[in-house]
């Protein structure tokens, strides 16, 4: 028999909607109730999505016992705090990536789920897709031989707002952050983490990196060129170039249905069985851990999240970007 996971979702915004439609997807599970700091907010999602329950608060939602995992959607600056309270209370966590502000804080909520022997796990939805995964397996079968360079690009023009979460400082605004996580996520999972890495940004008004640039070195000679902007619509598109070809992930490359490989003048196209939006990839890995009592997952552990952090502060050391959360630890 199916076990049924009950799945909290607290603050429903935008990306709270993509995660409750891939959630209608998962074997076994169940959308159980919603919390937001606005109870009619709440209500409206819950209606929406077929919720059991609403709640005005977040406590109300941490401390459900019929409530078994809780997908945390607020905005970065948020996102440890909003953690420890489910951890707290024994609610096994899979948090909106980036899993916080900085290594520090990270650091501070893996310490909390080993505390309380609790799930937790970051939502970067990318380690699980399809497409990412064959990009990955045609690169270790060698297909264009071996690794030489990899170049990917994530763009689009946001509208200005010095309030929202894309330009607020407190609320972990920047390209980095919100967009920048996926091409370095994608550079590590291919590569590792890299043995040199060098930066360089452009600033909005508001102080955060409103584009930016980053290169990286790996101890197998392997380089990286990475371009992530708010301020125009890039190609987003991943390539990765050997001696014998290269693999091509087109745009939106980190969700594409094909991955190209060119290794002459035809490019073979492998078509990709994507189902869903995406968002239930992860929510299903998510139910795996728990079937087994794990309190991480195998495929993107605590050290993975720890380890992309560490990456981000340094590039965020070398371009000069410092939060309120950092303090002086930055």
């Amino acid at each position: 028999m199916q076990e049924t996971y009950r799945w909290g979702i607290l603050a429903p915004g935008k990306i709270a909607h993509k995660f409750a439609t891939g959630l209608k997807l998962v074997p076994g599970a169940q959308l159980q109730a919603i919390g937001s700091r606005n109870l009619g907010r709440a209500q409206e999602f819950a209606a929406q999505y077929h919720a059991q329950k609403s709640y005005g608060s977040y406590e109300e939602l941490a401390a459900d016992p019929e409530v078994d995992v809780i997908y945390i959607a607020t905005p970065h600056s948020f996102h440890m705090e909003n953690s420890l309270l489910c951890l707290q209370h024994g609610k096994a966590v899979l948090c909106e990536k980036p899993l916080a502000i900085n290594s520090r804080q990270v650091q501070a909520m893996i310490d909390a789920s080993r505390q309380h022997n609790t799930f937790l796990m970051e939502a970067l939805w990318s380690r699980f897709l399809p497409n990412i995964l064959k990009a990955k397996e045609l690169l270790d079968s060698e297909v264009i031989g071996k690794a030489r360079h990899l170049e990917v690009d994530f763009g689009f023009e946001a509208v200005y707002d010095p309030e929202s979460r894309l330009f607020n400082p407190a609320l972990g605004g920047g390209a980095l952050l919100d967009i920048g996580i996926y091409p370095l996520f994608f550079a590590v999972f291919l590569f590792g983490i890299p043995s040199l890495v060098e930066s360089e940004a452009e600033f909005s008004p508001t102080g955060v990196d409103q584009s930016c640039r980053v290169k990286l070195t790996f101890a197998s000679g392997v380089t990286a060129d990475l371009w992530f902007t708010l301020t125009e619509h890039t190609a987003v598109e991943a390539r990765i170039k050997g001696d014998q070809g290269e693999i091509m992930l087109p745009n939106r490359w980190y969700q594409p249905v094909n991955v190209l490989t060119n290794m002459g003048p035809e490019p073979q196209e492998t078509i990709i069985d994507f189902v869903g939006n995406g968002y239930n990839y992860q929510a299903l890995e998510v139910q795996k851990c728990l079937s087994r009592a794990a309190i991480e997952s195998d495929i993107w552990s605590h050290q993975n999240s720890l380890g992309l952090m560490q990456l981000m502060d340094q590039i965020r050391q070398q371009i000069g970007l410092v939060y309120p959360e950092d303090g002086n630890n930055q």
